[in-house]
């Protein structure tokens, strides 16, 4: 009876998580770029490019390939700017913008789940450039709940007065309302930054400048109304503190907007904690803004090798969650660089894809592409994980800290985490070394922050080195994460049963 009963808790253990990978293709090297669209009438999609060809492979439950279909509407990738997807059920939208001339083009093709064009295509809106020109012109960003679609541009022409022009979509491309607005841009070192659009149409970003190109000194909240031809600009107080990198998290549920940033109490200090600025929809006021410090006990925990006061110096914040009684987490990571010269706070510009005052525009993170390492001596380091629980009026609730070091000197596609929301808990998937191999390490969070380590996950011995940064959520239950096997990219699903 006891053989039998540890064979059968063996058994419920070892079927709980089932990873399975995709055989790579000859055409898959490492100079591979791809971005998961999702899972489309039971398919797995996965866009890729590689010098002028671009395809969709598409994966079955077993990740076996089924086919690789040709996008050969795309003209060739000299011309192709940039290319985003928008997965649905049953269908996913591929908008991209390339030049032809002097003019860039933004269009929409529908994609069903074999991965064939579905209609016509949709041109959306041109814009007329120099010759020359072959910078991103537009982004596009969806809702929460996949019912509304934003295409958007910035005319920076004029460096004190841009020109911002707006497209809202409904889930079918019909255009819903079309506004062109003036932003004035008071100083030189004025930057917009984190759109968001909520699930009424509603577009939200901030204006901020940059005290000597470092900390944040002055900085607002604008809303875009989804019917409106006008911004609502809101200043932030922030008079006795510096801010770092703002960013914005809408609360659909609750009809609330949540700005954070970790606060300095002076140029180039060291984080003390923090800011919070909770704006109501329904009321149109702050209903709460302030900033909560780190206590003593969470930065020695979280300190890795810093020391106690500069224990967060190398943090960023990577995830904003919301709960349903409007209380939300945050997770940050410490990710730096230990070469001469390496990133920082005020050399790296924040982590942000921003770089500039004119470059609007993000990064998916589920897009790849490749970048080497060609900085001699660079070593990318990915260490601690802090989760913090906020109530609803921004009130600690508990911490905890995920302890692990990582490192790299070739690149950081190894490095760093992704989540995975289960519901009842969240997962923090990572690479850990053991052993000179990476081995995939699954901790799971339960709502009242209790941390538990997960057995490792079976069939991680086979040579397959996994990128979860790069890893997107499919479905309730599956999680597909990109690869690399013998210089080769595939990608292996990840299925908690």
């Amino acid at each position: 009876m006891i053989f039998l009963g540890l064979a059968i808790v063996f058994a419920l253990s070892a079927g709980a998580q089932r990873l399975i990978y995709s055989e790579p293709d000859r055409d898959d090297t490492r100079r591979l770029n791809f971005e998961i669209i999702g899972k489309i009438n039971g398919n797995f999609l996965i866009y890729k490019s590689i010098r002028n060809k671009n395809w969709i492979s598409i994966l079955d439950n077993e990740m076996k390939q089924v086919s690789k279909v040709d996008q050969d509407y795309l003209p060739d990738n000299d011309r192709v700017i940039n290319v985003d997807f928008f997965p649905y059920n049953d269908f996913a939208y591929m908008i991209y913008q390339y030049r032809k001339k002097n003019i860039i083009y933004c269009v929409a093709a529908k994609i069903n789940g074999d991965g064939q064009k579905v209609g016509d295509l949709v041109e959306l809106d041109t814009t007329q450039v120099n010759f020359g020109a072959d910078n991103k012109i537009y982004s596009v960003i969806t809702s929460e709940d996949k019912s509304k679609l934003m295409v958007f541009k910035i005319n920076s022409k004029n460096k004190k007065l841009y020109q911002i022009t707006t497209l809202l979509l409904d889930d079918n491309l019909n255009l819903l309302k079309k506004s062109r607005l003036a932003m004035p841009m008071d100083d030189r070192n004025d930057y917009l930054n984190e759109f968001h659009l909520d699930n009424d149409g509603d577009l939200i970003f901030t204006k901020f400048d940059r005290v000597n190109n470092e900390n944040i000194g002055k900085a607002a909240f604008i809303i875009k109304y989804a019917q409106a031809d006008s911004f609502l600009v809101r200043e932030l107080d922030i008079a006795k503190f510096y801010l770092d990198e703002i960013k914005i998290k809408p609360d659909n549920y609750n009809k609330r907007y949540l700005l954070t940033s970790f606060y300095f109490k002076q140029r180039r200090g060291n984080v003390e904690g923090y800011y919070f600025y909770i704006w109501d929809k329904q009321s149109g006021q702050v209903i709460n803004e302030n900033a909560v410090a780190f206590s003593e006990e969470l930065r020695r925990e979280a300190r890795g090798n810093a020391g106690v006061k500069t224990a967060f110096n190398d943090y960023f914040i990577r995830n904003i969650i919301n709960r349903r009684d409007g209380g939300f987490l945050i997770s940050s990571e410490s990710f730096y660089t230990s070469s001469p010269g390496g990133w920082n706070r005020w050399n790296n510009l924040y982590g942000s894809p921003f770089l500039r005052s004119y470059d609007y525009y993000y990064y998916s993170p589920y897009y790849y592409r490749n970048m080497w390492n060609t900085r001699v001596n660079t070593r990318y380091q990915a260490d601690n994980i802090t989760i913090m629980s906020f109530d609803k009026d921004g009130n600690k609730e508990w911490s905890s800290v995920i302890a692990k070091e990582q490192f790299d000197d070739q690149s950081d596609e190894l490095l760093s985490y992704q989540i995975f929301n289960a519901g009842g808990e969240l997962h923090f998937l990572f690479n850990s070394l053991e052993k000179r191999a990476n081995l995939l390490t699954d901790f799971s969070l339960k709502p009242n922050g209790e941390l538990n380590r997960n057995p490792t996950l079976k069939n991680l011995d086979r040579g397959y080195e996994l990128m979860p940064k790069y890893a997107k959520q499919v479905s309730a239950r599956q999680v597909i994460i990109p690869c690399i096997y013998r210089n080769y990219i595939c990608f292996a699903k990840l299925e908690y049963n």
